[in-house]
């Protein structure tokens, strides 16, 4: 019992923040009334979303070791929160409301939440950067999936979930 609550890594320092931040997206996007995504499109989405942030973090955080979460030699709940429900249950809410006429004011609003969440990360002690800019690298991929990645994502998934139907 005592190794399961060690992997865990509950005393990681600002452990709260990720914790609290993905709890409330994730209530946020279960509840949100659906406007531009039905439950299908949620659904996959946050498996999609969330096998590409756990392949970041693999790449960005294990293998090139830019940055760190928690304790670097453990994946403890603050990490598994971190990249399972905070960019996906910010993708999903993005997708809810995202339309052509508004996209560049969802695509600001976003990339400025998404680097205010990283950015109390590192305030709070529970994200570390090594050898990455905050202010270069993270900016500029939050625009480019908000701006790019994500638009083509759900114009891809609703062609093909209407040409099988």
């Amino acid at each position: 019992m005592h190794s399961i609550i060690k992997n865990l890594d509950l005393s990681a320092r600002g452990i709260w923040f990720p914790i609290s931040v993905a709890f409330l997206l994730l209530l946020f996007a279960l509840f949100m009334p659906k406007r531009k995504i039905n439950w299908l499109e949620f659904y996959i989405t946050f498996g999609v979303v969330g096998y590409v942030a756990w392949n970041s973090d693999t790449v960005v955080g294990r293998m090139l070791d830019w940055v760190d979460l928690g304790n670097p030699k453990i994946t403890g709940l603050g990490e598994f929160v971190s990249y399972n429900f905070i960019p996906t249950s910010l993708s999903v809410i993005y997708l809810n409301y995202f339309k052509k006429t508004n996209k560049w004011i969802l695509v600001l609003l976003f990339t400025l939440i998404s680097t205010l969440i990283e950015w109390l990360m590192i305030q709070t002690g529970y994200l570390k950067m090594k050898n990455w800019s905050f202010f270069i690298f993270s900016i500029i991929a939050y625009l480019i999936v908000f701006s790019i990645i994500l638009p083509i994502y759900i114009g891809v998934i609703k062609r093909n979930l209407l040409h099988n139907k």
